[in-house]
């Protein structure tokens, strides 16, 4: 995490990028939104989070708010971003694959919306949906 002597908006972390009339801070939620909103769209990927992130997610919605960085940690430093994404998939897609195809929509997402490198993203795979399974919460991530 990287500090700047002008903090956005209510923070002081995330990342600095020097520009030449100022700097441009990025902090660490604006990234995990744009990770989660890009693996959300990834197809096979069923939800974000686990069952605790879901439970609490389906509470969010209910009262009209959703977390687009459910079941996403970042690491944002001056130029660069690790990512841990937690996935259910939909059965019966190939699991390495869709992990793949995330990392993939995840690396594009950051680096041309926050213009930075990425140095990893791990996904994990916690759960697959199975059609009609009634103990799959939430609805299929759009």
């Amino acid at each position: 995490m990287a500090t700047t002597n002008m903090p956005a908006a209510g923070s002081s972390v995330g990342a600095v990028m020097p520009a030449e009339q100022g700097k441009t801070v990025i902090v660490d939620p604006v990234i995990a939104k744009i990770a989660g909103i890009a693996a959300a769209s990834v197809p096979g990927v069923y939800a974000l989070g686990g069952g605790a992130a879901r439970v609490l997610g389906s509470i969010r919605e209910a009262v009209g708010a959703k977390d687009l960085s459910q079941g996403v940690s970042v690491e944002v430093g001056e130029t660069q971003v690790a990512a841990d994404i937690t996935i259910v998939a939909e059965y019966p897609v190939q699991l390495q694959r869709v992990a793949q195809d995330v990392r993939g929509a995840v690396a594009d997402a950051i680096t041309q919306l926050a213009g930075m490198e990425v140095a990893e993203i791990n996904v994990t795979v916690v759960d697959v949906r199975i059609p009609g399974d009634e103990d799959s919460a939430p609805e299929r991530v759009q």
